[in-house]
């Protein structure tokens, strides 16, 4: 009894770099999205807090992300604009995007890093309290905000590596709107029964002869 060995059939030279595609948009797109909502929210909370010395004793003072730097959320928006858009353009087009969403995820992390040690927003708020341009914020607390901002504009910095690297291969958006130049099929001119009004009247508002003169 003779015995068939199957020889195993080549792999497809692209379903690699198709399945690294596939798999690279997943990711691109969960960091993010989830990138830029993270930074979002980290710069509604708290991220300092202090007390200020005024006439009637101490008075405490509180600064979320949006009053240290509006940097972060600024820069998450231009990101989460970058990775839809990524999808909407084409090879030179496309790395100028992803560059811009890389940009935005690192100038996140930086201004999320720089706000952790900013105390100018307190500064601000006790000398509107003390009425004293001079006074300034004592017993100064950060919390943990400004870290999560950070590691938001990480995520979109990891988003916009994977488009840097792998946009080449991921699909974009259907060009049948756009004027390429390619001719367009002609409509044929629907047949007019003379016998029915209405197909005249439809022939007219079509800008056709309904007589076929």
């Amino acid at each position: 009894m003779e015995y068939v060995t199957a020889v195993p059939h080549p792999r497809d030279p692209a379903a690699g770099p198709a399945r690294a595609g596939r798999r690279s948009l997943g990711v691109a797109l969960l960091c993010g999205a989830l990138g830029a909502a993270v930074a979002l929210l980290a710069t509604q909370q708290e991220w300092a807090e202090g007390t200020a010395i005024v006439a009637g004793g101490a008075f405490p003072l509180t600064a979320k992300g949006s009053d240290v730097t509006g940097v972060p959320a600024a820069l998450a928006i231009v990101g989460l604009a970058a990775l839809v858009a990524v999808f909407a353009v084409r090879r030179a087009g496309r790395f100028a995007v992803a560059g811009l969403l890389a940009l935005s995820g690192a100038g996140t992390v930086a201004a999320a890093l720089a706000g952790a040690s900013d105390s100018s927003a307190l500064d601000d708020q006790a000398a509107k309290a003390a009425g004293d341009t001079s006074a300034t914020v004592d017993v100064l607390s950060h919390t943990a905000w400004p870290y999560v901002a950070a590691v938001g504009g990480g995520l979109l910095l990891l988003a916009g590596l994977l488009a840097l690297r792998y946009g080449r291969l991921w699909p974009a958006m259907s060009g049948r709107y756009e004027r390429d130049g390619t001719p367009r099929p002609r409509r044929r001119p629907q047949t007019v029964d003379p016998d029915r009004p209405e197909d005249l009247w439809k022939a007219i508002d079509r800008g056709e002869d309904p007589t076929g003169a």
